[in-house]
């Protein structure tokens, strides 16, 4: 088995799942040294030191040594790039939300209408 070669972008390192889930857990803005890491995810040590590392190299995590601890610590805008990237299809989810809110006021008109016309009956 050929051993992976470390992320060369955020994009390659944020897509591995595991590489997310320590994401989120630093992003309480916190240091963390790597065994709350271990202990949080539940993965084994020498994994939780490669996914930091791929983050490091990419800039999403800085490190700081402490004693014998090295504590890790979410660098946001090193995310910033994806950010950019997504934030280029975002009309797309505004005009989704927008047609479902046009949608919904119409049909709850609708409602109140049909709802004025069977508390008034019609004189004959």
């Amino acid at each position: 088995m050929t051993r992976k070669t470390q992320p060369a972008d955020v994009f390659s390192a944020i897509a591995e799942p595991r590489r997310r889930e320590v994401i989120a857990m630093l992003s309480d803005g916190e240091e963390h040294a790597v065994n709350d890491i271990v202990l949080r995810l539940k993965l084994a040590q020498p994994a939780v030191s490669k996914h930091l590392g791929a983050l490091r190299k990419v800039g999403v995590v800085t490190v700081v040594k402490r004693g014998q601890h090295r504590m890790y610590r979410l660098h946001p805008a090193g995310l910033k790039p994806v950010h950019d990237w997504v934030k280029t299809f975002e009309r797309y989810w505004t005009h989704q939300v927008d047609q479902i809110k046009q949608r919904a006021e119409r049909k709850a008109l609708e409602r109140m209408i049909r709802m004025d016309d069977g508390s008034n009956p019609k004189e004959e």
